[in-house]
C-alpha cells in the first residue's frame, strides 16, 4: 500500500505521460502538415511510447492498491515556428518530465517507498535517454541550419526509426 501522497503524485505522473502523449501527437499533425512524413513518423511512435509509460505508472498504482483518478488533458501547442522549434519544445518538455521523474523519486525515498523508487528507477534512466535522443535531433537542426537538402535529409533519417519502447521491460 502507498501513502495518499504517493498515490496523488503517481496520478499527476500519469496525467503527465498522457499529456505527453497528446503533445506529440499534435506535433506529428504538424510534421504531417508540413509533408515531413519521416519527422512525423518519429513522433507517431513517440506517442505510443508515452502511452506505453503511462500505461506502466496504471498498472503499477493498480498493483500497489491505489486508486487510478484521470484528469482532464490539457491541450497542447497546435503550431510552430519551424520542425526545429517543435523538437526544441520536445527537448524542452523531456527535461521537464525528467524533473517531475526525479521529484517523484525524492518523494519515494521520503516516504520510504522503496517498491516505488525502485519502480521509477527505470523510468529515470529513460528520461537520460530520452533527452539524448531529442538532444542530439535538436544538434542535427543546428548543423543544417536553414538547408533544405539537410531537412530533406534529417527527416529521411528521422524516418528509420521503427519502434516504440523496445526493450521495456514488463511490469
Amino acid at each position: 500500500m502507498i501513502s495518499q501522497k504517493m498515490e496523488e503524485e503517481l496520478n499527476k505522473q500519469l496525467n503527465e505521460e498522457l499529456f505527453s502523449s497528446y503533445l506529440y501527437l499534435s506535433m506529428r499533425a504538424y510534421f504531417e502538415d508540413k509533408n515531413l512524413a519521416g519527422m512525423a513518423q518519429w513522433m507517431k511512435l513517440q506517442t505510443e511510447e508515452e502511452n506505453l509509460h503511462a500505461m506502466k505508472f496504471f498498472d503499477y498504482i493498480v498493483r500497489v492498491g491505489g486508486r487510478v483518478k484521470l484528469e482532464a488533458i490539457k491541450k497542447p501547442k497546435f503550431t510552430w515556428k519551424s520542425p526545429r522549434a517543435a523538437f526544441e519544445d520536445a527537448l524542452k518538455h523531456e527535461k521537464y518530465i525528467t524533473g517531475r521523474i526525479n521529484f517523484l523519486v525524492d518523494l519515494a525515498y521520503k516516504e520510504k517507498d522503496h517498491a516505488t523508487a525502485t519502480f521509477l528507477n527505470w523510468f529515470v534512466d529513460e528520461q537520460v535517454e530520452e533527452e539524448d535522443t531529442v538532444s542530439k535531433i535538436v544538434d542535427s537542426f543546428k548543423l543544417i541550419g536553414n538547408d533544405p537538402s539537410g531537412l530533406f535529409l534529417l527527416d529521411r533519417e528521422l524516418s528509420q526509426r521503427n519502434t516504440a519502447g523496445a526493450g521495456e521491460p514488463e511490469n
